[in-house]
């Protein structure tokens, strides 16, 4: 992709969506920033920098809502070229052994990580399709081949999310849409800042299994975000970057 292109992030209004879509319009692309809350205020703080971005409210896992957002996003920008699936349930989450987990509970994080995925992505590709190529990029996490304790339902859930991946690239290949995903090691986001049972459980043993011994920002991930939406990775697909300091050697 190119400067002028046109990029949805989902889960863009704070953390890692919106250091992406922060690094993403400074490249010169045209953003626009999906979420549940607080989508078009972050926006409006990007738009304040002279940045080409818009927010629209939306529940990926609403199939209405999300062919709304692409809907948008074509009238507003007349085209969409690439889709970084970022929306996702982590930082709200209280590390749990799984036989505690309840249905609603394993329910609702799949619906958001999985589902709102897979909505976004079939979304999207009619206007791919249109435009003979496109990129996605989804957001995974090192948990998947790690397998990390209490937290079953979201290792599941980005586990699903590098396989998803794979099968999507398999089918999307021959409209020469590209998919791939980042998955990031445990990162200090403004959501997970707040959360004192995630920093008190999982930021020590996170930050002593890095080789690169520091604590992980979002901003550390926007750079291979980046690479896979533009065309410096036009030749790649189906892959997963491991993006962690070090923790996981995939």
């Amino acid at each position: 992709m190119t400067s002028g292109s046109v990029v949805i992030v989902t889960g863009g209004s704070q953390g890692i969506g919106l250091a992406v879509a922060r690094d993403l319009a400074t490249r010169g692309m045209r953003v626009v920033i999906a979420d549940l809350v607080n989508a078009q205020r972050s926006a409006r703080s990007l738009q304040d920098l002279g940045l080409a971005v818009c927010g629209y409210d939306v529940d990926v896992s609403d199939p209405d809502q999300v062919e709304a957002l692409v809907a948008y996003t074509l009238e507003e920008y007349g085209a969409i070229d690439a889709l970084v699936n970022n929306a996702g349930i982590y930082s709200s989450l209280v590390p749990t052994g799984f036989e505690s987990l309840t249905a609603e509970d394993w329910r609702r994080v799949l619906d958001v990580n999985v589902l709102g995925l897979f909505l976004c992505c079939k979304a999207v590709m009619p206007a791919f399709r249109q435009a003979g190529q496109g990129s996605i990029v989804n957001i995974s996490s090192g948990v998947a081949f790690k397998g990390n304790p209490l937290m079953a339902h979201y290792v599941a859930s980005k586990g699903a999310v590098i396989s998803l991946t794979r099968a999507l690239a398999t089918e999307c290949g021959e409209h020469r849409v590209r998919v791939n995903s980042v998955a990031p090691g445990f990162t200090l986001s403004d959501g997970v800042k707040q959360n004192s049972n995630l920093i008190d459980g999982v930021k020590g043993p996170s930050l002593k299994g890095r080789v690169l011994s520091r604590d992980m920002t979002a901003e550390d991930l926007v750079g291979a975000v980046a690479f896979f939406v533009g065309n410096e990775s036009a030749f790649i697909t189906g892959q997963t970057l491991v993006v962690d300091g070090g923790a996981y050697f995939h």
